[in-house]
């Protein structure tokens, strides 16, 4: 307690924040190799609390360099329908989930495979996480107007082909983006919302015009974070018909329209094992996995995360939805009968693949 302090204001300086203020939370980040030969980035967050304490928050970001979009987890499928949405010339593409659940890594992954010679890419970030060659990236502060509304009405006169804004908070950015998104621009961003559904009726909630929002969605990417089984330690197993009968039943109720009924059939589950035999076994048998701890996973049985994911691409009947603003029930409804897997459903798969257990996607 007695170097508390004095600990604080040196990470404060590392960080570039005002050690003269103690009394507003700050937000900053430490690029590690001024300090040390180790290519790792510190994102710090400082709260005052209650006796004149400052708390400090340290989250450790990998040198902040981006993922290849083909290693973040999404699955086959949804990679084939997500790189054929954001490959187009304009239109407004979101990602949508938690702080903390990987929304940032992904967007910059997708740039990271836009990225080119002829294309022209602004950012705007609230801070800049990660750096990338060939992308113009605006830090936002409040402090001197630089605001994301701001910083997309400057980018607007700035000739861009693609903008990447960190997060639609209010109205004025999220009308802003889909103005871009309908001029000749493709539009990437995040929103915090539980699903994909969800953020279309929170972008109507901020009071956008469904006739043009409906026009310039692309679709939206709803990610978590899961656990994955130390490679070190996990085990193959074959599971009992019982413990496939549990995941196909937990599969096949995601698709099941709210209030229609409680489960599964019996022929429902039998069809989806049916399905998943010819394509996660080898010579008709199953193999899962379950890890009982190491050295190297420090005895958890996990080591790793990887994204759990549930892509919801916009089509004509979505249109409609969106124009007689539906409840987000209905839409996600809709966007299961296009072909859009769940996260629930995305993460059986993952098991079923061997990279981590139910105990980790059951409650997504």
């Amino acid at each position: 307690m007695v170097y508390r302090a004095v600990f604080v204001s040196r990470i404060k300086v590392m960080a570039h924040l005002d050690i003269s203020n103690k009394n507003k939370p700050q937000d900053g980040k430490i690029n590690f190799r001024h300090f040390a030969p180790i290519d790792v980035e510190l994102r710090v967050a400082t709260i005052p609390t209650a006796g004149g304490i400052e708390d400090v928050v340290i989250r450790l970001l990998s040198g902040g360099k981006c993922m290849p979009v083909n290693a973040i987890g999404l699955s086959s499928n949804n990679l084939d329908r997500l790189l054929d949405g954001v490959s187009r010339p304009y239109g407004l593409f979101l990602v949508c989930g938690p702080t903390g659940s990987g929304k940032s890594t992904t967007l910059h992954s997708v740039l990271n495979y836009l990225n080119g010679t002829e294309r022209k890419i602004w950012t705007a970030e609230d801070p800049v996480e990660i750096t990338q060659p060939g992308l113009r990236q605006v830090e936002v502060n409040d402090k001197v107007g630089m605001t994301f509304a701001a910083a997309m009405r400057a980018f607007l006169r700035a000739d861009p082909d693609i903008i990447m804004v960190g997060e639609m908070r209010d109205h004025e950015t999220a009308s802003t983006a889909v103005e871009a998104s309908l001029t000749g621009h493709l539009v990437l961003s995040t929103l915090h919302t539980n699903s994909a559904a969800e953020s279309i009726i929170r972008l109507l909630d901020m009071d956008m015009d469904p006739f043009n929002f409906a026009d310039a969605m692309i679709g939206v990417l709803s990610q978590r974070l899961t656990k994955t089984l130390c490679t070190s330690c996990k085990k193959p197993y074959v599971p009992e018909m019982r413990e496939l009968e549990f995941l196909a039943a937990e599969y096949c109720s995601e698709a099941i329209p709210d209030g229609s009924r409680s489960a599964a059939t019996n022929e429902e589950v039998a069809a989806q094992i049916e399905v998943w035999r010819k394509d996660f076994t080898q010579k008709g048998e199953f193999t899962l996995y379950k890890a009982p701890g190491c050295m190297d996973c420090l005895d958890t049985g996990y080591r790793g995360r990887m994204g759990i994911h549930e892509l919801l691409m916009n089509n004509s009947e979505i249109k409609k939805m969106i124009l007689r603003r539906a409840p987000a029930a209905e839409v996600h409804i809709a966007a299961i009968k296009d072909g859009m897997h769940t996260r629930k459903q995305d993460g059986i798969e993952k098991i079923l693949l061997g990279y981590t257990d139910y105990t980790q996607i059951r409650t997504l």
